[in-house]
C-alpha cells in the first residue's frame, strides 16, 4: 500500500523550500545551532532559543508532534513540515530518522541572514 501524504501536516514546505531548509539545517549542525528530536525542539521553544521548528510530515503517529505547532504559535515561532523524517535525519547529519528539529538562535551567528530568509518564507506559508 502506497504511503499517502498526511493532510494534518500543515504548512508543508514545497521542494524548493525543503531544499533551502535542509541546506540551512546542515550548516546549523556545524555551528551547533541545531537541536534534534521532538523533546529537544520542545525545550528550545520553552527556553526561547528557537528561530524556527522543522517537523516531519510522515512521523507515525503524527500526534507525537502536534504539541509543537501549538507551542510555536504560543511563542510566536515559525514552523514548517517537510515530507520525510529520513531526509530530515540525513540533513541533520545522523543516520536515523528525525521527526523534529529546532534551529536555535545565536548572537553574531553567520547563519542569521539565511535563518531570517527562511523564517519569512515559512511565515508566508502560515498566512
Amino acid at each position: 500500500m502506497a504511503d499517502t501524504v498526511n493532510h494534518k501536516a500543515y504548512p508543508m514546505a514545497d521542494n524548493a523550500l525543503t531544499q533551502k531548509i535542509f541546506n540551512l539545517v546542515q550548516q546549523a549542525s556545524c555551528y551547533q545551532q541545531l537541536r534534534k528530536g521532538a523533546n529537544e525542539a520542545t525545550k528550545t521553544l520553552n527556553r526561547g532559543q528557537s528561530e524556527f521548528i522543522i517537523m516531519a510530515g510522515d512521523a507515525k503517529p503524527l500526534e507525537i508532534l502536534l504539541h509543537l505547532p501549538l507551542l510555536c504559535e504560543d511563542k510566536n515561532v515559525p514552523y514548517v513540515f517537510v515530507q520525510s523524517k529520513d531526509a530530515l535525519g540525513r540533513a541533520c547529519g545522523v543516520s536515523r530518522p528525525v521527526i523534529a528539529c529546532s534551529v536555535t538562535s545565536n548572537e553574531g551567528s553567520q547563519l542569521k541572514p539565511q535563518i531570517q530568509t527562511i523564517q519569512r518564507e515559512i511565515e508566508k506559508l502560515l498566512i
